[in-house]
């Protein structure tokens, strides 16, 4: 999914790409935790953030493990622990009209997600979709 929105990369980047920011604008999330530290410190590649979220009624816990960090362009996270397999992309582009937000998320393919996969497959654009608008909406009001 992606959405320009009207500020520039790395306004947009520094707050989408800052986990305590995740429960703000991601939808069903409730906690964010930074639990492991990068190599170097601090948020960066290897660091682990343990989201707490509620999909289709259910409470997931999982943690996301930073394979890429490269502000303000790209942000790249796979999960160590959780319900499923999960890849998050995020990218920041500059746009004509300020910048070119994208979000990309990728699943598992086994058991019971093989099975529920279209359903799953609407329930994340659907979510995208409303995350961008929020990001978005979150960073224009505070201008």
């Amino acid at each position: 999914m992606e959405r320009v929105i009207p500020l520039p990369p790395e306004r947009v980047a520094a707050y989408a790409m800052d986990w305590r920011h995740d429960a703000e604008w991601t939808q069903g999330i409730r906690t964010a935790q930074l639990t492991k530290e990068a190599g170097a410190g601090g948020f960066g590649v290897g660091a682990q953030v343990t989201r707490t979220a509620y999909f289709l009624g259910r409470r997931i816990d999982y943690v996301l493990r930073v394979a890429a960090h490269e502000p303000p362009r790209l942000l790249d996270m796979t999960s160590v622990a959780g319900p499923m397999p999960m890849h998050v992309t995020y990218t920041f582009v500059p746009h004509a009209h300020g910048t070119l937000a994208r979000i990309r998320v990728r699943g598992g393919e086994g058991g019971f997600y093989r099975l529920a996969a279209p359903l799953l497959a609407r329930q994340v654009r659907s979510s995208l979709t409303k995350d961008l608008r929020d990001l978005e909406h979150r960073l224009t009001e505070r201008k």
